[in-house]
């Protein structure tokens, strides 16, 4: 693969339905080293590295009987201590009132980089919720769970997408602290430019057949939400009515999936923008006809890509299975690292890791017999 001999390892963090892993390696020919799993049994959601000082990772874990809670490890993710005070609802205040209770933590986000202890988290039911102390203590963003519209943002504990509503792809404006963006499923996407304090729903332009009101100020059901490192103004999301772009300026979503091929359609579930082209990114769609089987259209998994912002959309599937490869990729479990050729990776419904070391060209298998992959993240860390 022209200019891949020169790659930094890489080391992808792995949540499954049964267990994190860690996955070490270079080259997608190989080698690649799997670690012991860690949690064995445990619903993993996230693993992410903190970009800030490398050698922190935290972990959203459902640990069967013992409930949600999040590991921390500062040694490059050897040994693991849990959270002295996890995400969690504040109990009922009166006799007969009905406490929310926290299903699970789903997603996990750094910071920003002048606030290094800081971290937030999205849950089931969706809330939000900011660690200060590096993942240690945390407390719910009063401006968001508390919010007079937030049952009607979320839908709260009753119900929704299967497996149950969450708040996810929580993107912050590298420019300022103040301004961060997060999605719900089903809602939408929501922003603040006051650290939290106040939300705006931000969902003009999308259109959602299963509402009463098609192009409602919030109710839709963001898959993934992606803000571009480099121009922080220019947001793609894969939706469950279709991929869109906006330009924040404008303020208004434009569904550019309508250039998909029409025998594949433009549903999935990841989104993943290039970061050093604003114009490039990737999406891995799923066959979403009348059954909605989530499998791969056709039994054929392909990543799609655009170098012009949506307009034009171009398959890209060398290595994948020709036939008969009926997975899928769910929202948090395709990432990319920051290296140059770009390295695109994937995991999949039936426990499959695949890797690109070329921008997506190519792909090679990676790990296989893995459980069910819920997220993948990549981080250049000591070998």
């Amino acid at each position: 693969m022209p200019g891949s001999t020169d790659l930094s390892p890489v080391t992808l963090l792995v949540a499954t339905r049964k267990g994190g892993f860690l996955l070490r390696g270079s080259q997608p020919d190989g080698p690649w080293s799997l670690s012991d799993p860690i949690f064995l049994g445990a619903t993993i959601n996230h693993i992410v590295s903190d970009p800030r000082d490398s050698k922190t990772m935290l972990m959203a874990a459902l640990t069967g009987h013992l409930g949600p809670t999040i590991f921390r490890s500062t040694d490059y993710g050897q040994t693991w201590k849990e959270a002295s005070r996890p995400p969690a609802f504040p109990p009922a205040s009166g006799e007969d009132e009905k406490g929310i209770v926290l299903r699970f933590t789903f997603w996990l986000t750094p910071g920003h980089a002048s606030e290094p202890g800081v971290w937030y988290a999205g849950s089931c039911p969706p809330a939000l919720w900011r660690s200060e102390d590096g993942g240690d203590t945390w407390e719910g963003v009063a401006g968001f769970n508390q919010n007079p519209m937030w049952r009607e943002w979320t839908m709260g504990d009753e119900g929704g997408t299967p497996g149950g509503p969450t708040l996810h792809s929580i993107q912050i404006d590298p420019r300022s602290a103040n301004h961060i963006y997060l999605a719900t499923s089903p809602g939408g996407v929501f922003e603040t430019t006051d650290r939290g304090a106040t939300w705006q729903p931000l969902n003009k332009g999308i259109l959602s057949f299963f509402l009463p009101v098609p192009e409602a100020d919030y109710g839709h059901c963001t898959h993934a939400l992606r803000l571009h490192p480099q121009n922080p103004d220019l947001l793609y999301q894969q939706n469950h009515c279709g991929i869109y772009r906006m330009v924040r300026q404008e303020g208004r979503w434009e569904r550019v999936g309508k250039a998909m091929p029409e025998d594949i359609g433009d549903i999935g579930f990841p989104m993943v923008v290039h970061p050093r082209n604003p114009q490039t990114a990737y999406v891995f769609p799923m066959d979403a006809t009348d059954v909605w089987s989530r499998t791969s259209p056709g039994g054929r998994p392909a990543v799609f890509r655009t170098d012009d912002g949506g307009q034009t959309w171009a398959r890209q599937d060398a290595g994948f299975p020709r036939e008969h490869g009926y997975f899928t990729v769910k929202r948090q479990a395709m990432n990319s690292d920051r290296q140059d050729p770009l390295g695109i990776y994937l995991g999949t419904t039936d426990g499959q890791v695949w890797g690109s070391r070329d921008e997506g060209r190519t792909w090679a298998k990676l790990a296989d017999y893995l459980p069910e992959v819920l997220a993948v993240e990549a981080a250049v860390l000591p070998q």
